[in-house]
């Protein structure tokens, strides 16, 4: 079994991790650390797992990383961007980096993250972790760039069309997501009497540039924060090649999607939709779809839960994939075989 390390595992992601490692047959957890100054040292580890979060101090980091051969990273993006260069000095293990430090270009870093990058000699080696479209890269590389959850539900969705070249004008995002994604920190605009459905970020959000450097088209995101705990909705129009055909569509997401463990389809948004209630507390990802054809606009859906299939759940993949261990995510924070 592969020792493995979490830094950041106090927040909802990083929990998320320590239930996915735990019931995974490959992985064996050594350490979990809380992100520097974070104040939930001592706490016990979810699930009734056997432990205590970790202080994390630099020096107990690196001499755990020593001896690891998979590190997690839930920690914040300016936070990841430190540490990898220190862990890689330290251990030559797989690092999946869940937060936003290794996705971008150098250059996007001030304006997004509003901090100039620190290792921008790492960036050119990091890897995009969208499994399913990324694979081969992420079996050669050290280090994964674990996408964002609006990416995620975002990308599922268009890459299929994009691939194929039936993409024919600007992609229109609007995504709603459950209040979980803003993190565990109280925040005003998160308190429960707060929270109502408003659009945030407009023209403005992070996640636009990484989702249109790993699309490789531009394209229009507006978020969204509803009233629920986890789970993200995606609706996307896209205006498509003419004489593009509903067959057509229905035949490239099956051929795209038909035996991905990770990502179920629904069809025909026209019959039925994706719903994040059919996705919360699970792994999976639901994508539906319907063509105008007389309009050449395909309208597509994806629905995720933020933080595991946006998160948690594909960093576990990306490792499924690193080492080639064949398994199928499950409910319940399962793996069986293929």
């Amino acid at each position: 079994m592969l020792n493995t390390l979490i830094i950041g595992g106090a927040g909802y992601t990083g929990q998320e991790l320590c239930k996915l490692v735990t019931t995974h047959p490959q992985l064996k957890l050594t350490h979990v650390f809380a992100s520097a100054g974070s104040k939930n040292a001592g706490e016990p580890l979810p699930l009734g797992i056997t432990g205590q979060i970790q202080d994390g101090h630099p020096d107990a980091i690196m001499a755990a990383a020593h001896d690891a051969q998979v590190i997690l990273l839930a920690t914040p993006h300016e936070a990841s961007a430190a540490l990898v260069p220190q862990l890689r000095e330290h251990s030559d293990a797989l690092i999946v980096d869940l937060s936003g430090g290794f996705r971008l270009e150098a250059g996007a870093y001030p304006q997004w993250y509003g901090f100039e990058h620190p290792a921008k000699e790492l960036l050119a080696k990091a890897v995009y972790g969208l499994v399913g479209w990324n694979d081969k890269a992420i079996k050669g590389s050290k280090l994964i760039a674990a996408p964002g959850c609006y990416p995620t539900a975002t990308l599922l969705a268009l890459k299929p069309v994009m691939e194929a070249g039936l993409l024919a004008g600007l992609p229109i995002v609007n995504a709603v997501s459950g209040v979980s994604g803003a993190g565990k920190s109280n925040k005003p605009h998160t308190q429960f009497c707060e929270v109502s459905l408003a659009p945030y970020g407009v023209l403005g959000h992070r996640h636009q540039p990484e989702i249109a450097q790993h699309l490789g088209h531009d394209l229009v995101f507006t978020p969204h924060l509803g009233a629920f705990d986890r789970g993200i909705l995606a609706t996307i129009t896209v205006p498509v090649k003419a004489g593009t055909t509903q067959a057509q569509v229905d035949a490239l997401y099956q051929q795209c999607y038909g035996q991905h463990p990770s990502v179920h389809l629904s069809g025909d948004l026209r019959r039925q939709a994706p719903a994040i209630k059919n996705v919360a507390n699970t792994p999976y990802a639901q994508i539906g779809w319907a063509l105008d054809e007389a309009r050449n606009l395909l309208v597509l859906a994806s629905a995720i839960d933020n933080l595991l299939k946006g998160a948690a759940s594909q960093a576990i993949e990306c490792i499924n994939t690193h080492f080639d261990f064949k398994l199928r995510p499950l409910p319940g924070y399962g793996w069986e075989a293929l």
